[in-house]
């Protein structure tokens, strides 16, 4: 069993202390997220993107992160890599094949400790028709703030990494010297703003 960081026990604890009979409702804020990716290029560069436009919402009692429930859609339609033609071609039927599987959904299953007062939030993507449970190191939240509005608002940061062809993106050429055009594993960036929200 691993060891806890001691600061994410006292987190924990006190959150658990402290949480409400009903779990707290947090929205994603989309205009201060982002969703953004890289891959191996002809194996000698990576090649950064992102898709812009995220929403989802996060149940929690309290700041007891054991309690969390994450739920995520990305619109696969507004992928972006700074290339016309690049974007067109990853959103034809030879990637993401964005007319049929326009959204890629995330929902959370369990919330793991990890060291270093971070935590592993895992759960179900499904991207391109299929299924897969994957593994997000979370960084945050951070301390509670209020916006001019008075709106509670906290961030937090996310990494993973993916294998496309798990998702049966399989597309590639083989290079003349050896080696392809695209790299497999996709690397993920994450970082959201989220608002607490009254639930009715």
């Amino acid at each position: 069993m691993k060891k806890l960081n001691l600061s994410f026990v006292l987190v924990f604890t006190l959150g658990a202390a402290a949480a409400f009979a009903q779990a707290d409702l947090w929205e994603i804020d989309p205009a201060h997220s982002s969703v953004q990716f890289s891959v191996r290029h002809m194996m000698v560069s990576n090649v950064r993107g992102e898709f812009g436009k995220i929403s989802g919402r996060i149940h929690v009692e309290g700041r007891n992160l054991s309690t969390a429930r994450v739920e995520a859609a990305i619109d696969a339609t507004t992928i972006n890599t700074r290339n016309e033609g690049r974007d067109k071609h990853l959103k034809s039927a030879d990637f993401f094949d964005a007319d049929q599987y326009p959204t890629i959904e995330f929902k959370s299953k369990r919330v793991e400790a990890v060291r270093d007062g971070g935590f592993r939030l895992v759960g179900d993507l499904t991207m391109h028709g299929e299924t897969r449970e994957v593994a997000l190191e979370v960084e945050g939240p951070t301390p509670e703030i209020k916006d001019q509005r008075g709106n509670a608002r906290v961030g937090a940061s996310a990494t993973g990494k993916v294998n496309r062809k798990d998702f049966n993106i399989l597309w590639n050429r083989a290079l003349d010297g050896g080696g392809v055009v695209v790299g497999d594993d996709v690397s993920i960036i994450i970082d959201v703003e989220l608002i607490k929200r009254d639930q009715r």
